[in-house]
């Protein structure tokens, strides 16, 4: 039986959300989903491209909604992008490790969303050999895939 985790990746489309420029998870995430087949728009608050792609600076600018979201933003932010998830529509968000707040947990829960947090989304999305494979078998072998 696939975990939460597992199953936040069977949905059809994303957004992943964040400043790519001083993180590299947002890109990774989005190439990984992309790769993968699935619909994927990269939403940066500072807007550009990605992969080529356009970069949408709020979820409003999509050119179609999406099912799920990967919030890979500094903590600061969190909690005002998962109000503006829910306010698109958006069922199911993942909060990247270490930067989920009460702040956001609380939003995602009055807005009946559900919420995968304390996890690296590249772990799940970036398949094969990388760094996250020992972080991956490890977490299979202890329960917390």
């Amino acid at each position: 039986m696939p975990s939460d985790c597992e199953r936040f990746w069977e949905a059809d489309s994303y957004a992943v959300v964040g400043h790519r420029a001083s993180k590299p998870f947002p890109t990774i995430t989005y190439g990984a989903l992309k790769d993968s087949g699935k619909t994927v728009f990269a939403v940066d608050p500072d807007g550009g491209t990605l992969e080529g792609d356009d970069a949408y600076t709020e979820f409003s600018a999509l050119p179609s909604p999406v099912e799920a979201a990967v919030l890979e933003l500094p903590k600061e932010e969190t909690a005002a992008w998962v109000a503006k998830a829910a306010d698109a529509g958006v069922k199911q968000v993942w909060i990247h490790q270490m930067t989920d707040t009460p702040e956001a947990l609380e939003e995602a829960e009055r807005r009946g969303l559900t919420v995968i947090t304390d996890h690296c989304a590249v772990m799940y999305t970036k398949q094969g050999f990388s760094m996250h494979a020992p972080h991956r078998w490890i977490w299979k072998l202890i329960g917390k895939y």
